[in-house]
């Protein structure tokens, strides 16, 4: 800039161009993205290989964890949809993979327990799976993937605030909407 032009005040650029997300820098996409690559690559070799769905590696790897668990459970835990849960379980257990019983605790809840051929599925699977993990992180040194593991726990940590946030956000911007006003009646 010239002496002449420094006393005049520049004026910004005016833009016409929408406004869109910056998706080098947007963090929900990228874990979108990584996540379903990461499902869809495990489930296209579970199903060729061991004929279940990634689906039912997870509920597997829950029920080899806990040994005996609800599908309310699992759905929490996973953040899947209770009804595909109840579904995937319906399936295992036509397969032998998992029996059903009534909770100690609850005599009404249903709760689904590991069989032997189940185990045995689990830990067949398992071994690809770590590969998997293996390979993915193989970017990372031990230190970096330490820290990612400790930054993705507080951010799943953090989702109830996440959800706590679009609500208030929701109402306040789209206070016309269903959702808005039903939550805004609750207050």
């Amino acid at each position: 800039m010239t002496k002449k032009n420094a006393s005049k005040p520049s004026a910004a650029p005016v833009s016409s161009a929408p406004r869109v997300v910056d998706l080098e820098h947007y963090v929900p996409a990228y874990l979108t993205w990584i996540a379903n690559k990461l499902s869809r690559g495990a489930s296209q070799h579970y199903l060729e290989i061991f004929d279940v769905g990634i689906e039912t590696w997870r509920c597997l790897v829950l029920l080899a964890i806990e040994g005996a668990i609800s599908a309310q459970q699992i759905s929490r835990v996973i953040g899947m949809d209770k009804g595909s849960i109840s579904r995937c379980l319906k399936g295992m257990q036509e397969r032998g993979l998992i029996r059903t019983e009534l909770d100690a605790a609850d005599g009404r809840l249903r709760i689904a327990v590991l069989t032997p051929e189940g185990r045995t599925l689990h830990d067949q699977i398992m071994g690809m799976a770590l590969e998997r993990e293996r390979a993915f992180l193989s970017v990372l040194d031990d230190g970096e993937t330490e820290l990612l593991m400790s930054m993705l726990r507080r951010l799943h940590e953090n989702l109830p605030a996440v959800e706590t946030a679009t609500q208030e956000y929701a109402a306040t911007h789209f206070p016309q909407a269903k959702g808005a006003k039903r939550r805004r009646a609750e207050d």
